[in-house]
């Protein structure tokens, strides 16, 4: 069932549900200028077979409004958004699932909307916390000193993308996830460019989103709500992920009380389809627990 939310005046968001109206409501919340279509069909109906999924489309990306250059917002308004999608489905709380960017916008649900979360899995993010990362050997490691973003990432991120065309873009795209996927699991360039090709469709147009680069990420640190959140909340740690690499997932479970941490073998930083039954499954079982 798709539909239009309004989140704020001026600003639709499409959303889409599956699975048993009854059932418990699992929010995907995307990464950043990623559809919510990013979410593999096949990942969500094996998440729907217990839950109520809804997905949708952050602002400035696929069917919702696309307005930054006229309206420039914070990063934190696409958390608010999400609770618009929750409002729109009349469901009252729900698990969260969130990715990269979408990982940062659960960590704020958890800090500023508990009371409407059931529980959050989060993975391909960093932790929205100033708490030092305490190492194996008991260094103290503070956060700004972890690992950064793969070099092969930054360079190609570095480049202005020009407008030469759909196979172009496509081209482009299916690249960049190449680059995302960190190297262990063989990549499926046709698979990754007929998603990239029903997202473009999806969307209406080719045109690539920098809006959520340019929106201001400050105001986002949550370091003692996290500390003392009862949000049951599990950290999928990727080995291969070249965004967030390795510690970062440790040091999100660390920063988040309670949190439990599960490694998924050779996630980097996508969704192929060889991690969609140990991702459902994980998520599954936390879910299960809550």
């Amino acid at each position: 069932m798709e539909r239009f939310v309004e989140a704020a005046p001026g600003v639709r968001l499409w959303a889409e549900g599956r699975g048993a109206p009854d059932a418990p409501a699992l929010l995907l919340v995307m990464g950043a200028q990623a559809s919510g279509l990013g979410w593999p069909d096949e990942l969500v109906e094996l998440l729907a077979a217990r839950h109520r999924v809804i997905r949708y489309d952050h602002r400035d990306t696929g069917r919702s409004t696309w307005a930054f250059d006229e309206r420039p917002y914070p990063l934190t308004v696409l958390a608010e958004d999400a609770v618009a999608v929750l409002d729109a489905f009349g469901v009252e709380r729900a698990h969260v699932l969130g990715m990269s960017l979408g990982g940062m916008l659960a960590q704020l649900l958890i800090a500023d909307r508990p009371e409407r979360l059931l529980s959050a899995t989060v993975f391909g993010t960093r932790a929205l916390s100033s708490l030092p990362y305490t190492a194996p050997d008991g260094t103290l490691i503070p956060p700004e000193q972890l690992p950064g973003v793969a070099p092969a990432l930054l360079e190609m991120w570095s480049r202005p993308v020009e407008d030469r065309g759909v196979e172009a873009e496509l081209e482009r795209r299916v690249e960049h996830w190449r680059a995302l996927g960190g190297g262990v699991i063989p990549f499926d360039a046709d698979r990754t460019r007929a998603l990239e090709r029903r997202i473009i469709e999806h969307t209406g147009h080719h045109q690539a989103g920098s809006a959520h680069a340019r929106a201001d990420y400050s105001g986002m640190d949550r370091t003692e709500q996290l500390a003392r959140t009862r949000v049951p909340t599990l950290v999928v740690s990727a080995l291969a992920e070249p965004v967030f690499p390795p510690p970062h997932s440790e040091h999100l479970a660390q920063a988040i009380h309670g949190a439990r941490l599960v490694e998924i073998p050779g996630m980097g930083h996508a969704l192929p389809r060889e991690v969609h039954a140990p991702l459902a499954a994980a998520v599954l079982e936390h879910t299960g627990r809550c």
